[in-house]
């Protein structure tokens, strides 16, 4: 790993190049006066991701420019956030914004690791005050053998993908997607990274000792005597002001009176500094109250809010579940679809689809407020994608459960974790979609009020204001056998392994209980599937077959469809997905494809319709798209001067194969009586399949007309047809050509 400055964006207040491989980033940090006082701190991290830096060029045949991040590099960016954000002292309140491009990537190793490191040297190096550097590190773990920045082959091996964010005596980050595994295994991983983690804020001290600019000091000016007298005029309301507030995520009405009592009050100061005033005073009775022993709601540290739980509430949608925790309620919707409705995701790594995705809504009536509505924020992308991590681990293969699979989940009310409500809405709903997920997943978030290494609360299922108010939010999702997913910001540096360690051991508790809720509510995956979601077949063919299926310029495929109903995608692989809404169309498509790619072999029987009748004999379908020609000749034992004598239009014979020809043709016979076959060449000359003097000669990739003026498909049928033209083969679209009689 290599980090160096002074290279490129030197008007930025600081920035690193990093490099990791031949995966390159370039991380710049700007620090400016803010416009107006936002009253928080206004820090943004953006992270983009150039499609060049993986020599690619947009696939969209009208825009070439990228366009607005994609989820991916929204994830990216939080992670980024999330781990340097509690570094920053309170007082400080100036314009920070960080701008990672990622320039080169090597597909083998991660930009975003790599991007988060060199955010941490850019912060280290500059004037901003920081209590950093941090080290950040991906952790992977095979046979309980842990691997640091495991590369991306040797991640898709690893039962874990942990990333964790840590200064030297503290956990300040930690995110994570796991197959099952349990919570020793999870804390080694945390333990094992915060060793590693040492070397990489080592070369960054290092840098700093280099370049490292002199840091800025912040000085808080506090008006006591206005604490003072703002404090004695709230009283003894803020035991009301605090549980007032503990009801409502997104504020209170009480609360919003006594501000503006407050602001009337003291009409000569800062309202803004008032309301800051009001939330300390706020925060310090909240977690007062939680050090005590008693919860702002009246709960023990370890107890779990009333859960109710629903399951089949949306008649038409394919599974639906609504999972209320306390306040927080989420309505959780599954949809079920055709494979080829998969997510396509385009980055410099290249392109790789998902057949399952989870999307998150909150609007802002969920929290009794008013707001934007639109696009997804980044904060509804992030608490999807960690639902979506969280349920992956069971969810279906393709090959046992061959759909695309989409979940909303529907905020309706939140104070508290609604993300992991979405996991448990959404567990409920793939079950009753008839999902056969392999467990079921259950999720918590866990809170921490810390006064010291010795003086802490661990508090399970926290509401708003004890995310708010509190020092952690710690989300775990699991199933009975282990952890599928946690995320972790902390707003201390006083976490330790070991109040992580209680934590962990007090979510397994806490999830337990919920799972058992889950269960009592639907026991298992219903056994099918919704009648109103598509019925859904997978074949596989030979990849030489896919021609046969397709038809000329796609005759047959649109032909299956139109007279089944069914939609029939085919893969290049061979496979091809039938879905259809009833089990009647794609039974009646699966039958079709089978006919169109079976193996005909001499001495089967069929019956078949008379589709075409020639001078020479008559065509005979004995397989959807499949025909063969029962010659004039093996229509009756005796001489036939005309095969309408035998057979009509539209007619059901039962025919025998006679043979297939060394061109594929098949060849049928009325007669089942194979020992009554005449040989070829007793066959009247100017007949199909006999010489080729004027008659008719049938083959793989089209007919062939004999005789002067004819038409030949390749110079290989030319042969006696001098003076006819010639069309080369990529004049004919598909296998099969006929020019009528």
């Amino acid at each position: 790993m290599t980090l160096s400055t002074g290279i490129l964006a030197e008007q930025a207040t600081s920035a690193v190049l990093a490099s990791y491989g031949e995966t390159v980033v370039l991380a710049t940090v700007v620090a400016a006066p803010p416009k107006i006082d936002l009253g928080y701190f206004p820090l943004t991290v953006e992270y983009q991701e150039r499609l060049y830096a993986g020599g690619r060029i947009k696939g969209s045949r009208w825009v070439k420019r990228e366009g607005r991040p994609s989820d991916d590099e929204i994830l990216s960016a939080r992670l980024i956030d999330r781990s340097i954000r509690p570094l920053f002292p309170s007082s400080y309140k100036k314009d920070v914004q960080v701008v990672i491009t990622v320039l080169s990537v090597d597909i083998e190793n991660d930009p975003s690791i790599l991007s988060a490191i060199a955010t941490s040297a850019a912060l280290a190096i500059s004037h901003i005050p920081w209590l950093g550097p941090i080290g950040v590190l991906r952790v992977g773990m095979k046979d309980g053998a842990y691997m640091v920045n495991p590369t991306g082959s040797e991640m898709e091996f690893s039962d874990l993908d942990l990333v964790v964010s840590t200064t030297k005596d503290a956990v300040v980050m930690v995110e994570a997607g796991a197959r099952e595994v349990s919570e020793e295994q999870v804390l080694g991983g945390i333990e094992y990274a915060k060793t590693e983690g040492e070397k990489v804020i080592e070369l960054i001290e290092g840098l700093v000792k280099e370049v490292g600019a002199e840091k800025e000091i912040i000085s808080e000016k506090k008006d006591a005597q206005l604490i003072a007298n703002v404090k004695k005029f709230v009283g003894n309301k803020i035991d009301g002001l605090v549980k007032s507030t503990s009801f409502h995520e997104g504020g209170s009405e009480v609360y919003g009176e006594v501000r503006n009592a407050l602001v009337e009050e003291f009409s000569k100061e800062d309202p803004a500094e008032i309301s800051k005033i009001l939330d300390k005073l706020v925060k310090e009775k909240v977690r007062e109250t939680i050090l005590s022993g008693v919860r702002t709601d009246g709960r023990k540290p370890g107890e779990i809010r009333k859960i109710s739980t629903e399951v089949g509430i949306l008649p038409r949608t394919h599974g639906s579940a609504i999972f209320q925790r306390g306040q927080s309620q989420v309505l959780s919707v599954t949809t079920l679809g055709a494979p080829s409705l998969e997510q396509l995701i385009e980055s410099a790594e290249g392109e790789v689809s998902k057949r399952y995705m989870h999307h998150y809504s909150m609007p802002p009536y969920a929290s009794g407020e008013t707001g934007r509505m639109g696009y997804p924020s980044r904060r509804e992308i992030g608490h999807g994608a960690l639902a979506e991590r969280a349920l992956l681990p069971v969810i279906p293969s393709e090959e046992k459960f061959p759909y695309a699979i989409r979940i909303v989940s529907e905020v309706m009310s939140s104070n508290g974790s609604t993300s992991m409500a979405a996991v448990c809405g959404s567990t409920l709903s793939l079950m009753d979609s008839g999902v056969p997920i392999s467990a079921p997943v259950s999720g918590i978030a866990m809170g921490l009020v810390i006064e010291n290494p010795k003086k802490f609360v661990i508090l399970s299922d926290i509401m708003g204001i004890e995310d708010f108010m509190g020092d952690m939010d710690f989300k775990v999702a699991g199933t009975q056998k282990g952890i599928t997913a946690l995320q972790m910001d902390v707003k201390t540096l006083n976490l330790s392994t070991s109040i992580l360690k209680e934590a962990l051991a007090q979510a397994k508790e806490g999830r337990e209980k919920i799972l058992k809720t889950l269960i009592k509510a639907i026991p298992a995956p219903r056994e099918k599937v919704s009648a109103y979601a598509p019925k859904i077949r997978v074949i596989k063919i030979a990849p030489e077959k896919i021609g046969e299926i397709i038809g000329p310029g796609g005759k047959m495929i649109r032909k299956i469809i139109a007279e089944t109903g069914a939609q029939v995608e085919v893969e290049d692989d061979g496979s091809v997905n039938i879905s259809g809404i009833s089990a009647e169309s794609v039974e009646g498509a699966v039958s079709r494809v089978e006919a169109l790619t079976k193996e005909v072999s001499a001495g089967e029987i069929y019956e078949g319709e008379v589709k075409r009748i020639q001078p020479f004999g008559a065509f005979v379908e004995i397989l959807p798209g499949k025909d063969g020609l029962v010659h004039i000749s093996d229509m009756a034992e005796g001489f036939v001067k005309n095969p309408e004598d035998i057979v009509k239009l539209g007619d059901k014979v039962k025919v025998r194969v006679k043979e297939i020809d060394e061109l594929g043709r098949i060849n049928l016979s009325l007669n089942m009586d194979p020992s009554k076959d005449k040989p070829r060449e007793e066959r009247p000359r100017g007949s199909f399949g006999g010489r080729r003097e004027g008659g008719f000669r049938s083959g793989r990739g089209g007919f062939s007309r004999g005789g002067r003026g004819g038409f030949s498909r390749d110079r290989s049928d030319r042969g006696g047809d001098s003076g006819g033209p010639h069309f080369p083969t990529s004049r004919f679209l598909g296998e099969k050509k006929d020019f009528g009689r």
